[in-house]
């Protein structure tokens, strides 16, 4: 049950001038929300705070973001340039990449991200280091809320801290919360002003603070108990994903050995109106949540000495898909073709993590190009949303490769083509037509005599 927070007036709930003064300017929508960190998360949530009257800071080390912002040019195909040029018309948007503007900042949202070092644990030096380029540059009357996902107890034993050490009283002179985002970059039915908001905080007053600015641009807002609550709750919606997105593919697996179509029974178990909620299995895990968040909570979880064996297993079996994914490609070239893996030309199609977006991070895709290079295969890539690989940690070496342009003769230089990401954009009817071999691990290919499921 969410955290039941009555209606209350500012001076009931705020005990310094300091707060009670920023409630007024959230009020009114007065204050000036800075937004650090202007990627998938921060700049959705930075425009909606403009279209929302309040005056906008955002803040990125990027330059070339800050230069696109600056001449009106979203840098991410779902959010229209268009968005971008109201947002400088109002006024009351502006970007910069220099802490010490953040001072006329009121509310300061941090939305960097947390990525898992290479044993899995928590890397929070971008978290850690924007909190301490930012403390010399508080002042009282500031709100500052962390929306990156992380472990329980991140807010209270990192962050505080570190602001601490700008020797303003926390909960007096400047105040903390945490909310995690929620953003489905591509998902038409849902955008940040739509979507629940919850809001932890670790004192009355910080929590009526934070609610009062999401509420104003947000509808329905969750408060919770406190910040190692909000953060929990971020960790167990994508956990949930995560386990269910392993049983289907542990499930598609086994029937698939048993002559079975998965999709088919997922289509029939989901009409079933109770007890039931489709998931549906793909070539791995992508984006920057599902595949790092759950390991967040397993560290955390080892520092009370308690094992995580569900989550741990999910993680392991969604790893293994995209050589599962390539085991089938190389035996249905083997039975279909005649051919080995080592000396087939193969077309990935779909690079970023899921249909309709660019996001790379994490794309079981990129796991799949690497292997089939590795293994000897020529491969070559389309993708309408990413017209090159960006640079990764992981597959440095793919950076810069273009993908191809689609049609019948590109279709016929090749042995396989594999599909990784189903884009709504593509033209798969035609894919089916010219190519002679298909195998489709989102079963978006129309059935056909060369269409081979993975």
């Amino acid at each position: 049950m969410a955290h039941q927070m009555p209606e209350q007036e500012a001076d009931s709930v705020l005990e310094s001038s300091a707060g009670r003064s920023l409630a007024e300017k959230i009020a009114g929508r007065d204050a000036v929300v800075a937004v650090l960190g202007l990627g998938y998360v921060g700049l959705p949530l930075a425009l909606a705070f403009n279209c929302g009257g309040f005056s906008v800071l955002g803040f990125d080390i990027d330059p070339e973001k800050l230069a696109a912002l600056t001449a009106g040019r979203s840098y991410f195909k779902h959010i229209p340039d268009q968005r971008i040029g109201d947002a400088l018309l109002s006024g009351r948007f502006a970007v910069t990449g220099d802490y010490s503007a953040l001072t006329e900042a009121d509310v300061l949202i941090i939305c960097v991200p947390t990525p898992l070092a290479k044993n899995r644990e928590p890397d929070l030096s971008f978290v850690e280091e924007t909190c301490l380029a930012l403390t010399p540059h508080l002042r009282a009357g500031q709100m500052i809320v962390l929306e990156s996902t992380t472990y329980p107890g991140t807010t209270q034993e990192v962050v505080r801290p570190l602001l601490a050490q700008s020797d303003l009283a926390i909960d007096q002179d400047i105040f903390l919360a945490y909310s995690p985002e929620r953003e489905d970059p591509g998902n038409p039915n849902f955008e940040t002003t739509s979507i629940p908001k919850v809001i932890g905080a670790d004192s009355d007053g910080a929590l009526f603070l934070a609610n009062s600015l999401y509420r104003q641009v947000i509808p329905q807002t969750v408060p919770v108990s406190s910040t190692a609550t909000a953060e929990a709750v971020k960790l167990t919606e994508n956990i949930f994903r995560a386990i269910n997105i392993a049983l289907v593919n542990e499930l598609k697996v086994i029937y698939s050995a048993m002559g079975l179509n998965i999709w088919e029974v997922i289509e029939a178990a989901k009409t079933k109106p109770f007890g039931y909620m489709p998931f549906y299995p793909g070539p791995g895990l992508g984006g920057h949540c599902i595949p790092i968040d759950p390991f967040y909570l397993t560290w955390r979880a080892q520092k009370e000495g308690i094992s995580t064996r569900f989550i741990e297993l999910a993680g392991e079996i969604n790893a293994v898909m995209p050589g599962y994914v390539i085991s089938i490609l190389e035996q249905a070239l083997k039975e279909r073709r005649s051919l080995s893996l080592e000396r087939a030309r193969i077309l990935v199609l779909g690079m970023a993590y899921k249909k309709n977006v660019d996001d790379t991070r994490e794309s079981p895709a990129l796991e799949i190009l690497d292997q089939l290079l590795k293994r000897g295969a020529q491969v070559d890539y389309h993708d309408p949303f990413v017209p090159a690989i960006p640079k990764t940690r992981k597959y440095p070496h793919l950076t810069g490769k273009e993908s191809r342009s689609l049609s019948a003769k590109c279709l016929r230089e090749f042995e396989a083509i594999l599909v990784c990401t189903d884009h709504d954009t593509v033209d798969y009817e035609m894919i089916k037509e010219h190519a002679e071999l298909i195998i489709d691990s989102r079963n978006c290919v129309p059935t056909g005599s060369n269409v081979v499921g993975a």
